[in-house]
């Protein structure tokens, strides 16, 4: 049972994994890009959820959506300032702006709201709002017990499974049959051959940013949720991690990020339970390392052959 628990909570914080893992892997599939922003994203997304509901009382499914709404516009903004006046840039620029304009997220969290950590409430138990204003949601955590109590799972780690497995399904969907993800994978193999043939290159990498921010929300929302410590720089190490588990199942494929953030999160969890709480990092990246010299492409990636 010990293990069992073990393997559904490295489950769940894969599934949180993964949410932002989708929206790395879609941005670089796409605009062939690492935004490495998109871990502050998820900071102001918790933050706008945050304090919707406990100043002004707002029901935690509008602070959700209020999140995801703020993000997306942010996303398109950071797009369209940062990232479209360096489209013809070398890679190295866009990586050194990417990093820019994280720090300018944080410093500006940090004079927004202060570095003071706020405890964020659990959204997913009985009566969460009124937990959202007292800040008890943090020790009312519930969930289903089995096995006479020896087996529990929490709400949290239920929803992030179901919604990490519900946004990998309609993204796939999404990608693959509608006139939008068409539009986004002619881009991501040409993009000149797609503008010839009259795909908007600038709209559809915008919607690729806005996307991927609304997620970065709901990653966010379900992260602090099941660790309510909220400061500026909580989506950092996250981020990371994120990007990690993107390029460890093969970065710019859906189901590869979706696998590789499930394996990242039960690698760190095991690591923390069975090796040393300190090491599970390290144990992380160096399982990275192992899987990139063996198939340098990820678990799913495919390798790609540029004609010279």
């Amino acid at each position: 049972m010990t293990f069992l628990n073990y393997l559904i909570s490295g489950i769940s914080l894969g599934s949180i994994y993964a949410i932002i893992a989708l929206g790395y892997t879609m941005v670089y599939g796409i605009a062939k890009m690492l935004n490495f922003a998109h871990g502050d994203v998820i900071m102001v997304g918790a933050y706008i959820c945050f304090f919707a509901v406990s100043r002004f009382d707002l029901p935690p499914v509008v602070g959700v959506l209020l999140a995801m709404a703020v993000c997306t516009v942010l996303g398109m903004v950071v797009e369209r300032l940062a990232y479209k006046p360096l489209r013809q840039a070398p890679s190295l620029a866009v990586l050194i702006t990417a990093i820019g304009v994280s720090y300018f997220l944080q410093n500006a969290a940090l004079l927004l709201w202060s570095s003071n950590p706020k405890v964020f409430p659990n959204f997913f138990t009985a009566g969460a709002g009124d937990a959202a204003k007292t800040g008890a949601g943090v020790a009312a955590k519930t969930g289903v017990e089995l096995f006479g109590g020896e087996l529990k799972i929490s709400f949290v780690t239920i929803s992030a499974i179901v919604a990490c497995v519900v946004i990998m399904v309609v993204l796939t969907w999404f990608t693959g049959r509608t006139k939008m993800g068409k539009a986004m994978r002619a881009c991501s193999e040409d993009k000149g051959a797609a503008q010839l043939m009259g795909i908007n290159v600038d709209g559809t990498i915008s919607m690729t940013f806005a996307i991927g921010s609304g997620l970065a929300a709901i990653a966010g929302v379900l992260l602090c949720s099941a660790y309510p410590t909220l400061v500026p720089t909580t989506g950092s190490m996250p981020g990371i991690k994120a990007f990690t588990a993107a390029v460890f199942g093969g970065i710019g494929s859906i189901p590869g990020a979706f696998l590789g953030g499930i394996l990242l999160g039960i690698i760190e969890i095991f690591a923390k339970a069975y090796i040393s709480t300190q090491m599970s990092d390290a144990v992380v990246f160096a399982v990275l390392i192992i899987v990139l010299l063996v198939k340098p492409a990820g678990l799913l990636g495919r390798p790609v052959r540029e004609k010279v």
